[in-house]
């Protein structure tokens, strides 16, 4: 094995390191090694050769204007002795790419969608966001409730308490938008208010499918992170919860996914206006033209930030990241200063489309707060602050005065939030799974919610499926190596991703701070996996003993990692299981 076992496209050439440097010059006997020389040592492969196109945009596995009509049957149908008609295994290759992601996502909403409404109460945080979410559909801002709103809302038949005196909330408004759409359509219920983020929840499987695909260009490793995605424990949680997280996941991994989309579609754009060959003046002066697909992850990350503020690093993360993947396209297509001309084309655009778009987005998703009264005591809270008061900045209107305020307080709330909890966790503890969080916990006894024995447990814990995060914690491993000494583009995106999502969570380890947090960074760690994946099943040009050893390998941790996740399915959905059964699945007194 050769260690170049990255997922490849069809023709075999692997595409894992492109956009590093060329091989070093010969070396004269006794002169010193050169840094690619010394990285060589450790595994450091440059670039492959190929044309310009090929190496700035590789190859699809299959799609449209890709899969031949005369593509062959597989071999593995055929020694089963199953011949499917030309045109229907032709159809099949063809829309493959799209087929298999959708039947993961479909039984991904199985999973999140069966017994939503269970349990049937307000779980956890829910007591916030699902109050909230319907307030803001009645009145464009969040409400005090009654002590007994709780109560009453459970109770069938009662009306909902609700009122219009403003209350202080900490969070901005579209992750609870979101959730208040699904009780539009089917009432204040656990299921109503459950429906919104379970479909988010279904559809980040369809999208991280389609993501790992163009990554990785195989049909077969998106369909593998599709999947290890829809049997994680803590995305089937949120998934199925009225929570935040999950939204803000959702929006960060759809920005993610339209960068990803931009790449390509800009390094196609440049390779035909260089046809094909690299042009260093031209590759230095060039526009890379209209780039929507970066708009429309500007977009998404200004949702991020209009869910929680965690967004910010969202922002910034992904800012760094489209402008390093210019400075590659750049040089790549011979450009002898690639800083320099991103600088001089490339960063501005940049900033306007993720930066100063997702700020308008921001500032537009306040429109409920906005349009309520100004009048004392009649509109969302702090909406008034600013009317009569004295200001060194008349020229700003009073309502982004107002919001201004309202955002510094929030801000204190969010760094001196430091009040502890039962289940609150370090940062550091996250990826080996330290500290779950307890959602919602009975002790049903005999013949109660269907216990069979003297005593039961209901549960719904807030934990990934154990051994989907530590074959994680290897997997990043296997990144970062590939990423410093391979110069794989891939394995830096995804330690991106999850560095915006997790790393500024370390500044703040004195707050009051919980493991499901980590819902955010769930799709890159799942990434991850799925890279080293990749890595076992080998090369396509490794030898076919090589192939069958690493595809079983791959295809047996697959299996163990659903068998883990079936195994503490009950925890994940409040099924009613034996005490005893219970305890079994509390692998450490840490989890209790």
């Amino acid at each position: 094995m050769n260690g170049d076992t990255a997922a490849q496209a069809p023709t075999g050439t692997d595409h894992s390191a492109q956009g590093g440097a060329g091989l070093p010059s010969p070396r004269s006997p006794g002169s010193p090694l050169s840094w690619r020389e010394r990285l060589a040592r450790h595994g450091y492969r440059a670039r492959p050769t190929g044309t310009l196109t090929e190496r700035l945009v590789p190859p699809m596995p299959d799609g449209p204007g890709v899969t031949e009509p005369g593509v062959p049957q597989s071999p593995v149908l055929l020694r089963l002795g199953i011949t499917l008609p030309q045109g229907l295994w032709y159809f099949l290759c063809r829309w493959s790419g799209w087929l298999g992601p959708i039947a993961v996502a479909v039984f991904a909403g199985l999973l999140r969608f069966t017994n939503l409404g269970q349990p049937h109460a307000i779980i956890f945080d829910e007591t916030y966001y699902a109050k909230d979410a319907y307030a803001l559909w009645q009145g464009g801002y969040e409400i005090n409730w009654p002590e007994d709103a709780n109560t009453t809302i459970m109770t069938p038949g009662a009306a909902v308490p609700y009122r219009s005196t403003a209350s202080y909330v900490v969070h901005p408004p579209v992750g609870k938008w979101i959730i208040g759409a699904g009780e539009q359509l089917f009432g204040m219920n656990p299921f109503g208010w459950r429906f919104a983020v379970a479909l988010l929840g279904t559809l980040s499987v369809l999208m991280l499918a389609r993501i790992a695909r163009r990554m990785f260009r195989s049909t077969l490793l998106g369909c593998v992170a599709g999947l290890l995605l829809s049997v994680d424990g803590l995305h089937l949680v949120l998934s199925r919860t009225a929570l935040l997280d999950l939204v803000v996941m959702f929006w960060m991994l759809a920005a993610f996914g339209f960068l990803l989309l931009d790449r390509d579609h800009t390094r196609g754009r440049l390779a035909a206006r260089l046809g094909g060959v690299a042009d260093p003046a031209r590759a230095q002066r060039l526009n890379l033209g209209w780039r929507p697909y970066r708009i429309a992850a500007g977009v998404c990350v200004g949702l991020t930030c209009a869910t929680k503020w965690s967004g910010l690093y969202v922002a910034a993360a992904f800012g760094v990241l489209t402008v390093l993947w210019d400075v590659g396209a750049r040089r790549l297509a011979g450009a002898p200063r690639p800083y320099l001309a991103v600088l001089a084309r490339d960063v501005v655009p940049a900033f306007v489309s993720v930066v100063v778009v997702s700020v308008t987005v921001y500032l537009a998703s306040w429109w409920g707060w906005f349009a309520s009264s100004n009048a004392p005591g009649r509109g969302g809270w702090g909406r008034d602050w600013a009317v009569g008061r004295s200001t060194d900045y008349p020229w700003i209107p009073e309502g982004l005065r107002a919001l201004w305020h309202y955002h510094s307080t929030v801000y204190e709330f969010h760094t001196h939030l430091t009040d502890p909890h039962t289940y609150q966790s370090n940062p550091w503890s996250w990826l080996v799974l330290g500290r779950p969080v307890s959602f919602y916990y009975e002790s049903p006894k005999f013949g109660q919610d269907g216990c069979t024995v003297s005593d039961c447990a209901r549960e719904v814990l807030g934990i990934g499926t154990p051994l989907l995060w530590w074959t994680a914690v290897l997997a990043l491993v296997y990144c970062l190596w590939r990423w410093a000494f391979r110069r794989d583009w891939r394995a830096g995106a995804l330690l991106c991703g999850l560095a915006a999502g997790y790393l500024p969570w370390f500044l703040y380890q004195q707050r009051t701070i919980f493991l499901f947090y980590a819902v955010v960074f769930v799709p890159f760690l799942v990434l991850a996996v799925t890279m080293l994946i990749g890595a076992l099943i080998g090369p396509a040009g490794a030898s076919r003993d090589r192939r069958i050893i690493g595809s079983a390998t791959a295809g047996l941790l697959v299996l163990l990692i659903m068998w883990n996740f079936l195994y503490f399915f009950p925890l994940f959905t409040g099924q009613t299981i034996p005490l005893e059964d219970w305890r079994a699945r509390m692998w450490f007194n840490s989890w209790i």
